[in-house]
C-alpha cells in the first residue's frame, strides 16, 4: 500500500519496546530514504516543477518545527492512543476510497488556504508522520487544483525537506536508532517491491486486505499493552 508504511513501522517500534520519542525519530530515516528514491525516479521521468514544489515545502517545514518539538515530548499511553486513533482514521479513509477530482485553478485566497493546509500537514508530519499523505493530497488536489500525477510528485518534494528537518530535531532533542532506521528503510524498499509484484500477480484487493488486517492487529496490540 503506497504511503502506508509508517502505519506499520511506528507501531512495530513501539511494540518492540522502543520509547515513543526514539521510535518517532527513528521512523524518519526510512521516510527520508523512501522519498529520496521517489524523487530520483520522478526527476528521471521529467519532473520539472522542483522550484515550485520546494516553495510549497517551506510552509510544511514551518509547521514541522513545532510538530517535531511536540513529538519529542510525547510518550506513554497517551502517545499510543494518538497512534491508534490515527491508524483507525487512516484505515477508514483507505476503505472509503472517495473519489478525487481536480479543483479549479486557485485564486489568491484559495492559494493562501492551501498554504495554511500545508503548514498544518507539516505540523502533523513533524509530530507523528503517520497519515500525513491524507492531509497533503486534498491540500494539493482539492485546494491547489493539481491533478493526481502532480500531487504525487509534489508530495515527495514537500515531505523530504520537512522530514530531514524533523529528523534533525529528534536527533538533537532525543535519540535515533540509526541501524534500526536503516533496516526500516531497507524493509520499506523490499516491501514496496514485493507489494508491487503481488499487486500485479494477485491484485490490489489481496494486498489491501493483508495490510488492513496487519494495521488492525497492531492497533489492538497497542491498546492492550501496558
Amino acid at each position: 500500500m503506497a504511503g502506508g508504511g509508517s502505519l506499520l513501522t511506528l507501531p512495530v517500534l513501539l511494540l518492540a519496546g522502543v520509547p515513543a520519542p526514539i521510535a518517532n525519530g527513528t521512523l524518519r530515516i526510512s521516510i527520508v530514504a523512501q522519498n529520496l528514491v521517489a524523487l530520483g525516479t520522478f526527476r528521471r521521468h521529467g519532473f520539472s516543477e522542483l522550484k515550485e514544489a520546494l516553495f510549497l515545502s517551506l510552509f510544511a517545514c514551518a509547521g514541522a518545527v513545532g510538530g517535531a518539538l511536540l513529538g519529542v515530548r510525547m510518550s506513554g499511553p497517551w502517545f499510543d492512543r494518538i497512534v491508534v486513533l490515527t491508524m483507525v482514521v487512516c484505515t477508514l479513509l483507505i476503505l472509503r476510497r472517495g473519489k478525487t477530482g481536480r479543483a479549479p485553478a486557485p485564486g489568491a485566497g484559495r492559494r493562501w488556504l492551501g498554504y495554511a493546509a500545508l503548514v498544518f500537514a507539516g505540523a502533523w508530519g513533524g509530530f507523528i508522520q503517520v497519515g500525513v499523505g491524507f492531509l497533503l493530497m486534498p491540500a494539493l488536489n482539492r485546494i491547489l487544483g493539481m491533478d493526481l500525477v502532480r500531487v504525487n510528485m509534489y508530495k515527495v518534494v514537500i515531505i523530504l525537506p520537512y522530514t530531514i528537518l524533523a529528523l534533525a530535531i529528534f536527533a538533537w532533542q532525543s535519540e535515533i536508532l540509526w541501524l534500526a532506521g536503516l533496516a526500516l528503510a531497507l524493509g520499506n524498499s523490499t516491501g514496496g517491491w514485493l507489494g508491487a509484484r503481488l499487486t500485479v500477480s494477485k491484485g490490489e484487493p489481496l494486498i489491501r486486505a493483508v495490510f488492513l488486517v496487519a494495521v488492525a492487529a497492531m492497533a489492538l496490540s497497542l491498546l492492550l499493552r501496558g
